[in-house]
């Protein structure tokens, strides 16, 4: 798991001299065999030149001796013959690829961090309540509440009185034991989630039950809820935390989708929206970007204009000779 720092340190990284190797692989071994894994690694390796092979021989080493495979999700850097060496699990699966440039790639850590940081999970039913806090996949903490059983009282046995047990207030008393065990449920939630960054909250157990829940959540916790789901409350915490990952991915794509369609949308309409890469390029010159969508695992040489930062592909577009710009690996990174 990445932290910020980390990141950090490979955002500071730059090697002027040698290249970087940055190489993420999908290493979901319930999905492939980790000799195949391995394989594919293999086949991205190849590219590399030779003034980088030592990287190259650090990486394979790291995937045959140094990593246990136990994430579905790996991404490893290396530059200067493996003396710079950085190694980062992930509880999500990346697309294979790799990279190699002056400086590490880290696009696909920081959407990680991005889209995958503090999340909280409550399954709840109509007696209790377990809380999970997340981040990256990976169970932070965790707690729970017990209220009191909710039993059904058979007609006809107990007192008569209404809300009593039994007789004809039977099932307003269940009902209302399960209403203040949510309730309670909910004001602990609150209590755990107090101190906890989470961004993102998921409730899961039967649709009356989350719905009745939800309500009675603080309003700061109803803020955050980005989904519900079907589950047991006795699942195991691994399923509850497969399920939710993949609710964020979807949540994920959906947010994708729309920006996109609201991205074209303004384009079409002459509007504040460009596309294609070299009006693109210029609107970042131009310091007009406020949100900036790549396709995923797209990249292009141009060059730079270092005094100013502006930024081109083509040079036909630019304002400075030739001479003035440096060539780079990748405009887009």
């Amino acid at each position: 798991m990445i932290s910020q720092e980390q990141l950090q340190e490979l955002l500071s990284f730059q090697n002027e001299r040698a290249n970087v190797l940055s190489l993420y692989l999908d290493a979901n071994n319930k999905q492939e065999s980790i000799d195949a894994i391995k394989l594919q690694a293999r086949s991205l390796l190849k590219e590399v030149p030779s003034a980088n092979s030592q990287d190259a021989e650090a990486i394979e080493k790291f995937l045959d001796h140094g990593y246990d495979w136990s994430k579905p999700g790996l991404a490893v850097f290396s530059s200067n013959g493996g003396q710079f060496f950085r190694a980062f699990p992930a509880n999500v699966a990346f697309r294979n690829r790799l990279r190699i440039a002056h400086k590490p790639y880290v696009k696909p850590l920081a959407h990680l961090l991005d889209y995958y940081a503090h999340y909280g999970v409550i399954v709840v039913d109509k007696v209790g309540a377990r809380f999970f806090e997340y981040h990256l996949g990976e169970l932070q903490s965790d707690g729970g509440f017990l209220g009191e059983d909710v039993h059904k009282i058979k007609k006809g046995r107990g007192s008569s009185a209404v809300g009593m047990r039994g007789g004809v207030g039977g099932g307003s008393h269940e009902a209302e034991v399960a209403r203040r065990n949510l309730r309670e449920a909910a004001e602990e939630a609150g209590r755990f989630f107090q101190s906890k960054p989470i961004r993102r909250l998921f409730l899961g157990g039967t649709s009356e039950t989350v719905a009745q829940f939800q309500e009675f959540l603080p309003k700061q916790l109803q803020s955050c809820v980005a989904g519900t789901f079907q589950v047991d409350m006795n699942a195991g915490e691994h399923e509850v935390r497969e399920i939710t990952l993949k609710m964020l991915q979807e949540a994920n794509e959906v947010r994708e989708r729309k920006l996109v369609e609201k991205m074209l949308a303004a384009a079409n309409s002459g509007g504040n929206g460009v596309t294609g890469l070299d009006d693109t390029l210029q609107a970042v010159s131009d310091r007009r970007v406020q949100v900036l969508i790549i396709s995923d695992g797209f990249h292009t040489p141009g060059y730079l204009h270092p005094e100013s930062g502006f930024v081109v592909a083509n040079l036909t577009k630019s304002p400075f000779a030739e001479s003035q710009l440096t060539a780079v690996d990748d405009v887009v990174d």
